[in-house]
């Protein structure tokens, strides 16, 4: 099968427009005849289902969470980007772009990018219309900040909240179609499987969490929007319940898995601290912004604050090494998030670590409280050498802005980081790679979209922060309900799709068997145990930094736990009632497949870019060298029975308005 991203022709800041201008529509009164399913209803699906239903679509949305607005979109913090261009910087849709496809580390597609950044505009209009409450400058218009891998302010934020306040708009605009009768809510349901009848997507088979029915549901078209795979990892920054299944039962149907091995390491988590953790922390890259990182510049020094004997408020100025500001001067603490997690792992890895493990890095805020308490003592004609009344005002100005994250970072750890720095380390946090997926968003399956983070077209090798949000949303609201539009008016006399088809029953009969064996199975240990197993092969050997030797012994060690998983789990409970263990088994048991896969994928991809960094392949100085020259392309698999034997195709990336360069923030 040959992959057809179906880009249009012309100039990139034409093929959107002349696009949406050619492609075919569905009048209102036909649209009341196609049904749609969503799957997942975060800030992609919220706003997918809620467009779609306003558009006249019959939607069915389903989550496994008990609401919508309890999605994980909830828990990004730092904000949204879009090129309005507000603060008179210098910003444009061009410069979005470049800067989306380079932090990528030019393993993005071209087309796709574009589109992301001339509707970015558009969200932030839309957002502000459903009354998400912004931050705002003192005349009044949304106020910006800086993330990383950028040197402009397009991030717009609300406090320390954005994703939840973001989510809440999504879901009042869900709220309305429900009222409306044209969005029919599934909560507590989870997808089991996808069902192609005629080699098209007409259904899905999901199990009802409360009472443990399985049903069948049917459609003209499935959207799939239920997020990245990160916790094939165990420990990540994702919600607990996060998980790959929906997206994995479309791979093994016949939907190509993209780039698996792009994860993005998150450099701004609250440390691991034992065994004990379920999840870890994350607190905003925002922080970025003012805060500073810096380990001792003495080793001894490091060694005696690893030992309890020295505060991170005793090491002189002059004492400590702000690494990222000496290493990269142009971006300082903003480099993007592969490159700052790297380098803190460069840093731990040499014995510079400040907690009991090692693995930790000081962020720090002291210099920001000072430098915005003088501003304010100086526009309030305050004596600016009054260290107290300097403390005072210049923390009143962080508290405004980071607040919440201050408060949850001392809930957790228990140390004010208004005095003492906070430590951080990177974590697992968010997924490039995903289904494969055309311009219009369709997977390898016809009829099967696929879209937010369960995709991977936008961000290629890394994402930039605050791009997650603005890609959920982009996808939802400003570009699905033009593409599926093109596949559905080819659905207006077909009629509804029976669930007694032959294909719903085989379906239902696989979903059943799985559950059936995991119940049945008299294993002895439990699946958190299975799950943990896998975690620490995919973080010793798949993490932040990889090797031939490892992912290979990875690739088998996962084989084999994925057969112990199957003779020897335990399972309580049973298939109808509540059974949060059942949940979870059939959970990790895709991630066993997705881990194998994802080595898989890292082995064969013999360079180093972005979130994937390959130890053979690094400059002299520790960065990511990439081959452009062969290795410039998508790797999409088709599942052929097991990992092992996934079959790899390409889409060569081509690259028409950016100079593939080696990335540089120095």
């Amino acid at each position: 099968m040959k992959l057809d991203s179906k880009i249009p022709n012309g100039p990139i800041d034409k093929k959107w427009s002349d696009y949406k201008n050619h492609i075919k529509l569905v009048n209102p009164a036909n649209k009341r005849n196609i049904d749609v399913i969503v799957v997942g209803t975060g800030l992609a699906g919220g706003s997918a289902a809620a467009t779609l239903a306003e558009l006249g679509y019959n939607v069915k949305a389903f989550c496994y969470q008990d609401s919508p607005r309890r999605a994980h979109s909830i828990a990004a913090q730092g904000g949204i980007n879009a090129s309005k261009n507000y603060q008179g910087d210098g910003d444009s849709v061009y410069r979005l772009f470049y800067d989306t496809v380079k932090g990528g580390d030019y393993r993005a597609r071209e087309a796709n990018v574009y589109r992301l950044a001339e509707v970015s505009e558009n969200i932030i209009d839309q957002c502000v219309a459903q009354g998400v409450p912004f931050a705002r400058e003192y005349g009044g218009l949304l106020d910006n900040r800086s993330f990383g891998g950028v040197q402009v302010s397009r991030t717009f934020y609300a406090k320390g909240q954005t994703g939840q306040q973001l989510l809440l708009g999504a879901y009042s605009a869900m709220n309305r179609q429900i009222g409306r009768g044209k969005i029919q809510m599934y909560n507590r349901h989870e997808m089991l499987d996808i069902v192609k009848v005629d080699g098209k997507a007409r259904g899905i088979i999901a199990r009802n969490l409360i009472n443990g029915e399985i049903e069948r549901h049917s459609a003209h078209a499935v959207v799939i929007c239920t997020g990245g795979y990160g916790n094939v990892f165990f420990l990540s920054t994702n919600a607990m319940g996060s998980n790959v299944t929906a997206a994995w039962k479309a791979h093994k149907r016949g939907a190509f898995f993209a780039n698996p091995c792009y994860t993005q390491i998150h450099p701004t988590c609250i440390p691991v601290t034992g065994d004990h953790q379920s999840k870890l922390t994350l607190m905003s890259e925002s922080l970025r912004n003012d805060g500073r990182i810096w380990v001792p510049a003495k080793m001894e020094d490091a060694v005696a604050i690893r030992e309890g004997r020295l505060k991170p408020t005793q090491i002189a100025e002059e004492d400590r090494d702000y690494y990222l500001e000496r290493r990269y001067p142009s971006f300082g603490n903003l480099v993007p998030r592969d490159v700052a997690s790297r380098a803190a792992k460069e840093r731990c890895d040499a014995g510079y670590g400040v907690n009991a493990t090692g693995e930790a890095v000081y962020l720090d805020f002291a210099s920001a409280i000072e430098r915005y308490g003088k501003e304010q003592a100086r526009i309030h004609h305050l004596d600016e050498n009054d260290a107290k009344l300097v403390y005072k005002l210049g923390r009143d100005v962080v508290e405004n802005k980071y607040g919440n994250l201050f408060q949850m970072y001392e809930k957790i750890v228990d140390e004010d980081p208004y005095t003492t720095p906070m430590m951080i380390y990177p974590a697992v946090h968010y997924t490039m790679g995903g289904l494969w997926v055309d311009y219009n968003l369709m997977s390898t399956i016809e009829g099967c979209y696929i879209l937010g983070e369960a995709n991977f077209s936008d961000h290629g090798a890394n994402r930039l922060g605050a791009s997650a949000l603005m890609q959920g949303l982009a996808d939802g609201y400003f570009v699905l309900p033009y593409t599926i539009g093109d596949y559905l008016a080819n659905d207006i006399r077909t009629g509804k799709i029976p669930t007694d088809l032959p294909e719903f029953d085989e379906a239902e009969k696989n979903v059943r068997g799985i559950i059936d064996h995991l119940l049945s199975n008299k294993g002895t240990h439990s699946v958190d145990y299975f799950h943990k197993k896998l975690g620490k092969i995919m973080w010793d050997k798949v993490g932040m930094a990889r090797n031939a030797k490892g992912l290979t012994e990875a690739m088998a060690e996962i084989a084999q736990l994925r057969d112990e998983f199957y003779k020897d789990v335990k399972v309580s409970g049973t298939a109808e009632s509540f059974n949060q263990e059942l949940e979870k088994a059939l959970r990790v048991a895709d991630y066993l497949e997705l881990g194998e896969l994802f080595a898989k994928d890292a082995l064969h991809r013999e360079e180093s870019c972005g979130g994937h960094f390959r130890e053979e392949h690094q400059t002299e100085d520790g960065e990511a060298k990439r081959d452009d020259e062969n290795f410039a392309y998508v790797a999409a698999w088709e599942y052929k029975g097991k990992p092992s034997d996934a079959v790899l195709h390409k889409e060569d990336l081509v690259y028409e308005n950016i100079k593939l360069v080696t990335r540089s923030y120095k």
